[in-house]
């Protein structure tokens, strides 16, 4: 490979690098800023305030206009099901990442 060539296909992963190190990193600070909010899921899914409030939704008791996507049985679930396996994947591409380096 020429030089040139060789310093043009260098520039394309320094560009193709640096994009994706800023995009993943103002997703992680997304993701670090709902940490609070997926705890607190965890812990209203399953307890007596959710199961009351699952039982008032079912009896028809709460508004018709009232979004109740945290009452369904899978909506809060699969949330912090995507959340582990996330968490795993980052556990695992970061190990990778660091193993990676010089």
């Amino acid at each position: 490979m020429k030089q040139t060539e060789r310093i043009k296909k260098m520039e394309r992963y320094l560009d193709r690098a640096s994009t994706a190190v800023m995009e993943l990193s103002a997703a992680l600070d997304k993701y670090e800023d709902a940490q609070k909010a997926i705890s607190a899921l965890s812990r209203y899914y399953g307890s007596d305030e959710w199961r009351q409030d699952f039982a008032d939704d079912e009896a028809g008791l709460l508004p018709k206009d009232l979004k109740r996507g945290v009452l369904s049985e899978d909506g809060i679930w699969n949330l912090l099901s995507d959340s582990r396996e996330l968490n795993t994947r980052l556990q695992e591409t970061a190990k990778k990442a660091l193993e990676a380096l010089p």
